[in-house]
């Protein structure tokens, strides 16, 4: 496996932007110094895959920065995303043999890699990391949930309102005040449109004509095609139904 080995970075977890909120941020230095003997640095460039859908649960990771997307095959062999993975989130399956999903890279894409089995040993034996994986699977359960209830319930415009504020707070830590007192945010959108419309079970040009009225209503603003900014959050929530 390519990459730089972190144990010869013993600064790389201090100086890490997402180490209060990663995976490993109960841990202490010490347990910290022994994770970081078995984890390697790895860059993924945009398109660059992390995981193979049905293949050997080999690698577990850690996202430091960058996008990546969740994906799986369907019968026909059409591409359907099934999530999306960002900074300080967990990716991979420990304690399985086989790999669900997909993971490929949207952005460059700096992740913390460790085999899988040796993350699995690590974990048995640092309870503190064990409890971790087991909040943020329950965490991802009702991010699962409520995106049940998007595509379930809601209609068009709600869903591209709620994919714009998911991704606006995911993008930005997991705040929950981002533009809270009218202050404009900016989204970098991971996606295209025709992605966007893949995730929210629409087509790219019903995406493009929710886009074009949040613009006309001034609900948002669209510098270029991937660029969006939200000038106040409050009105785009009130879309979110």
């Amino acid at each position: 496996m390519d990459g730089i080995d972190l144990a010869q970075r013993p600064n790389f977890c201090q100086a890490c932007t997402i180490r209060n909120r990663a995976i490993c941020a109960d841990l202490d230095d010490e347990e910290v110094a022994l994770l970081n003997r078995i984890g390697r640095k790895r860059h993924l460039q945009p398109g660059e895959q992390l995981l193979w859908e049905g293949e050997a649960a080999i690698l577990v990771a850690n996202v430091v920065s960058g996008v990546l997307k969740l994906s799986t095959a369907t019968a026909d062999g059409r591409e359907q995303i099934v999530g999306l993975v960002y900074p300080s989130d967990f990716v991979g399956r420990p304690f399985a043999e086989t790999t669900p999903y997909g993971a490929e890279a949207l952005t460059d894409t700096e992740v913390c890699v460790f085999q899988r089995k040796d993350f699995d040993r690590f974990a048995l034996e640092h309870p503190r990391l064990e409890h971790k994986l087991l909040e943020r699977t329950l965490t991802e359960l009702d991010r699962s949930r409520r995106w049940m209830l998007l595509l379930g319930k809601m209609n068009a415009q709600e869903r591209v309102a709620s994919f714009l504020v998911e991704t606006s707070g995911r993008l930005q830590g997991g705040r929950k005040d981002i533009g809270a007192s009218g202050e404009p945010s900016q989204i970098e959108l991971p996606l295209s449109r025709q992605q966007i419309a893949n995730v929210l079970g629409l087509t790219i040009e019903t995406v493009s004509r929710q886009f074009t009225q949040f613009r006309k209503d001034g609900i948002i603003e669209m510098p270029s095609s991937r660029t969006i900014v939200v000038p106040d959050r409050s009105a785009l929530l009130a879309r979110t139904g």
